[in-house]
């Protein structure tokens, strides 16, 4: 059930928005023929598309959520001193009012945090156990020498669920861990409120609670990534019976105080860019103090401009609005809800972030190899103008032989920035989706022709391995005439 949802006079439950529209942005809608040349000129890679060639980018919801008018006025009053700034101070407030700890540092954004902390913690030979790794955490984790070791639980990469905590640690693979790597090799455990790559899905209190006892019987720290933390709150209200009564601030400073560093890219928590680590540990805060100069800038700052830091400051807090922070859940939640009713697969129970199509159920005639959810966000792209995310086996890097290897999941990754689509635009994407659904033995598979060695998924170019695009522009002409 919806929370809050209005229900219609059909029995329908419609998300509505608590926001109204003043400040519009153009978009285009190029004909589909446009579309497959633009898709060819990016080499099949969404994040390689012109914005101007996009219609809805649903790429990501880093940097690209609505501000609020309350976010834009603060802007103007920024202090731009060096050091000392008031801006600084208001926005520390604001950490502490939200996250309730005391010591803060900025940093540009969060992958900046995660290389800091990285530094600071990570040796070579270390591991470091996460409920689900995303992208940059493990390449910065690489890169200082360690190794990343998953211990989510078996339902995490279930495509179809009920299980409403499918981001929690599995407890025996925690143990276990530890167990075989031994605790001095243990940099951190790493929780990601909101495990971004198996679909936005969120874990429990009780959850955390576990991993908290696990890591005080072997003196480790616990690193919370709260990037995404708002719709994690979002769900443990909804979901975990304990906390359906409480605010979305005692759930937040509950979930909160179980870590030690807390981390996030308020490019996404706050609507604006730059980033941050905080803690009430004194001597972590030492640990980590001294590399933000170095790498960020000055302490008051960390790389952000001030503007920012403003803006920042009002949007930690909207993260406690329970209309700002349900949006994006709850129309996530209406698209998954009507493909999966259509029998088109998507990630069940619906998470945060976006709906995520399950590429492999949608092409079972591909193997992991021919990058299906590279693919399927390729043909999306060129049915719809609509730009998701791959995030599977091409955002995976290879191994040390220079083998491919197959992601755990095959998602399309289609975000919802907060307060930036209309219940229209979903419906949109809604058809679109189906239609590909029903022509989706046309679409083949991609081959890289140029391959960075790390993070390959940003700036990699590929081509199809047949004329299957052409294909699908022809039968889109047959359906649909001239219309875009």
């Amino acid at each position: 059930m919806f929370q809050d949802a209005v229900k219609f006079g059909s029995g329908e439950y419609v998300p509505v928005e608590m926001h109204k529209v003043r400040v519009v942005q153009k978009l285009n809608l190029l004909p589909i023929e446009a579309r497959l040349d633009a898709a060819e000129k990016a080499g099949f890679n969404s994040f390689l598309l012109q914005n101007r060639d996009v219609f809805m980018d649903m790429l990501t919801d880093s940097g690209t959520n609505a501000m609020s008018d309350r976010q834009i006025a603060s802007m103007m009053v920024a202090d731009d001193a060096y050091a000392g700034s008031e801006s600084f101070t208001r926005l520390s407030e604001a950490v502490e009012e939200v996250f309730n700890t005391k010591y803060f540092l900025p940093v540009h954004q969060g992958r900046a945090a995660e290389h800091i902390l990285s530094r600071a913690f990570v040796k070579k030979g270390d591991v470091v156990p996460m409920n689900f790794h995303f992208t940059t955490t493990k390449a910065h984790v690489d890169l200082a020498g360690g190794k990343v070791v998953e211990v989510f639980s078996d339902d995490a990469t279930e495509i179809r669920s009920d299980k409403p905590f499918k981001g929690n640690v599995d407890i025996g693979r925690l143990q276990a861990a530890i167990k075989v790597h031994g605790r001095e090799k243990v940099s951190f455990i790493r929780m990601e409120a909101g495990t971004n790559l198996i679909g936005g899905q969120p874990f429990s209190i009780e959850n955390m609670r576990a991993v908290r006892k696990v890591a005080d019987e072997h003196g480790l720290i616990i690193v919370l990534d709260v990037s995404l933390v708002s719709e994690n709150v979002y769900f443990i209200k909804v979901r975990e019976p304990e906390f359906r009564d409480k605010s979305v601030k005692e759930i937040m400073h509950t979930l909160c105080d179980l870590a030690d560093i807390i981390y996030f890219s308020s490019r996404k928590i706050s609507c604006t860019r730059g980033g941050g680590i905080t803690t009430n540990r004194h001597d972590l805060y030492m640990k980590i103090r001294d590399l933000v100069p170095l790498f960020e800038g000055f302490l008051t700052y960390g790389g952000v401009s001030v503007r920012e830091i403003e803006a920042m400051a009002v949007g930690l807090r909207e993260a406690l609005d329970w209309d700002v922070i349900k949006h994006s859940p709850e129309f996530i939640r209406y698209l998954v809800d009507r493909l999966d009713a259509k029998g088109i697969p998507v990630i069940t129970p619906a998470g945060g972030l976006g709906c995520h199509l399950d590429a492999k159920g949608f092409l079972p005639h591909l193997s992991s190899f021919d990058y299906p959810a590279g693919a399927l966000g390729a043909a999306l792209y060129i049915a719809s103008g609509a730009r998701g995310m791959e995030r599977g086996t091409l955002s995976m890097d290879r191994d040390e032989n220079g083998n491919d290897v197959a992601s755990e999941v095959e998602l399309l990754r289609l975000a919802f920035p907060r307060r930036v689509f209309t219940l229209s635009q979903v419906k949109y994407v809604e058809d679109r989706v189906e239609w590909l659904w029903k022509n989706r033995g046309l679409v083949g598979g991609l081959r890289f022709v140029e391959e960075p060695k790390v993070l390959r998924f940003f700036l990699g170019r590929l081509e199809a391995t047949s004329d299957w695009p052409q294909k699908l522009v022809t039968q889109f002409r047959k359906d649909f005439g001239d219309s875009l």
